[in-house]
């Protein structure tokens, strides 16, 4: 929708808007709070593009509420702001005939209502729609792409860690004195899939037990000649396995390089922009929240285990209902460096992506998971179709009952893995919401708006219809490039 005129001299009198539903449709009709929800107004399909849809209203400045009528059923267009009201889901609209006109928030004003939209933010979604339709993809000047990386950092530079924090909850931490064994039996039946580790002589946290460590037991347990039998898994300790192991050293672009032993850590007064960067530089998926009231940093409190879902969640939170302040937001996921592609034909500068199928062992898919440094892979048919996904966190499930005791990794296949784990997800992350999709023409923000949700760590990127896989796109992709 965009502003066609202004009408009235000096004072602030009714602006002609046009209204756009670009998803087809039979009938489709208009109305809003701007005719107090009294008439539905006709939409004309538009010349040469018989999926698009107008009307032009004239409606005073100011905060509006509108849906449209598609073929009998009420709708709201899900790439435009929302909220839900008395209506149910209903798109908002704030109108201003300035188009420098930025309005002051205030307690007055419907909850959620908290938009800056101007005319050219309305211009540019409607260009976006239609190049959709078109087949163009839709593109951002390199300008306005760093007006909605400078706004992100300004709000992530001005919110704290705090705001992360759970009223109530739970968070499992594990004594580095505990028995390798006992510790992922205790991840599996908590259903966690990594935990802080706690050394009580020196009163300190010291580091993480998480879901990696266990692919790599699992693999030496496997190898031929291993010296670490199931046997002392009773009694070999993690602290004892993480000072005897050599995978602190990686091997990154040819180069080998060793992990730091240090504990990545957080305060509860640090900003979000600076545990996002932690998260991202130090390459770790989850970060302890520690605070201690004492100036030698005795008696430490762990408060929550901070992961970029949960700045997700507080960005999408933030600006939900002014997306227009971030032109990026808008653009499809196809049209911005994100994501790992299957590359096309010709396209030899990209990296490929790993896919395995279902009859593949599972000594493959944690290979692939550790010398490929993912958290997932798809499992796909002989047509690429996305079947299903295997994680990082999936290989907890073998805690059980002591299943990794009597299983040979080469044997195993990925289907059987998932068989025996389905049983095994636990309300942090339901199965349902493991194996997440979407589609290359779904906008920045809906992809961030999936990624937020809880579980859902990667969306797959397939093909309308097919499910072909064309990609997947990470958390990790979405914040190194909102981040720049």
């Amino acid at each position: 929708m965009d502003s066609v005129r202004e009408a009235g001299g000096g004072v602030a009198g009714p602006v002609l808007m046009r209204f756009v539903w670009p998803y087809g449709g039979k009938e489709v009709f208009l109305s809003g709070s701007f005719n107090r929800w009294s008439e539905i107004v006709p939409m004309s399909p538009v010349e040469g593009c018989p999926t698009v849809f107008q009307a032009i209203c004239s409606v005073t400045p100011g905060y509006h509420q509108y849906k449209f009528c598609v073929d009998g059923e009420w709708r709201h267009d899900e790439r435009q702001s929302c909220m839900t009201s008395e209506y149910g889901m209903v798109n908002t609209v704030l109108v201003a005939v300035d188009p420098n006109y930025s309005p002051a928030i205030n307690s007055e004003m419907p909850s959620g209502s908290n938009m800056d939209w101007d005319n050219e933010d309305f211009r540019r979604m409607v260009r976006m729609s239609d190049g959709m339709l078109t087949g163009a993809v839709p593109r951002i000047s390199d300008a306005e792409l760093q007006v909605s990386r400078h706004r992100l950092s300004v709000f992530l530079s001005t919110h704290t860690v705090y705001e992360l924090l759970p009223e109530s909850g739970k968070v499992i931490a594990l004594d580095i004195n505990l028995p390798v064994k006992q510790a992922f039996h205790t991840l599996h039946e908590q259903g966690v899939s990594m935990a802080p580790l706690w050394d009580d002589c020196n009163g300190k946290f010291v580091g993480v037990l998480s879901a990696s460590d266990f692919i790599l037991i699992l693999r030496e347990l496997g190898t031929h000649g291993s010296n670490l039998t199931e046997e002392e898994l009773d009694t070999h300790t993690i602290s004892a396995w993480k000072e005897g192991k050599t995978y602190l050293n990686r091997q990154i672009d040819g180069h080998v390089r060793p992990f730091s032993r240090h504990l990545i850590h957080a305060g509860p007064y640090d900003n979000l922009k600076d545990l996002a960067l932690k998260i991202l530089q130090n390459e770790v998926a989850t970060v302890p929240i520690i605070h201690s009231s004492s100036e030698d940093d005795s008696f430490p409190q762990l408060l929550h285990l901070a992961s970029l879902p949960g700045i997700l969640k507080c960005i999408c939170r933030y600006f939900r209902n002014c997306t227009g302040t971030l032109p990026v937001f808008q653009l499809p996921i196809c049209a911005i460096p994100v994501g790992t592609w299957v590359p096309r034909i010709g396209e030899s500068n990209r990296r490929p992506l790993a896919m395995l199928r279902p009859s593949a062992s599972l000594s493959s898919a944690l290979n692939l998971l550790i010398q490929a440094q993912v958290s997932s892979v798809p499992i796909v048919d002989d047509n690429d179709s996305l079947l299903d996904i295997y994680c990082r966190s999936d290989i907890t499930a073998l805690a059980k009952d002591k299943v990794y005791t009597h299983i040979n990794l080469n044997e195993m296949t990925i289907h059987q893995a998932l068989q025996l784990g389905q049983d095994s997800y636990t309300p942090y992350e339901p199965r349902n919401q493991r194996c997440q999709m979407c589609l290359r023409s779904d906008s920045l923000y809906k992809v961030m708006e999936r990624l937020a949700s809880p579980g859902v760590r990667r969306l797959v990127i397939v093909e309308a219809g097919s499910k072909r896989v064309e990609g997947i796109v990470t958390l990790t992709d979405i914040f190194k490039f909102l981040l720049g």
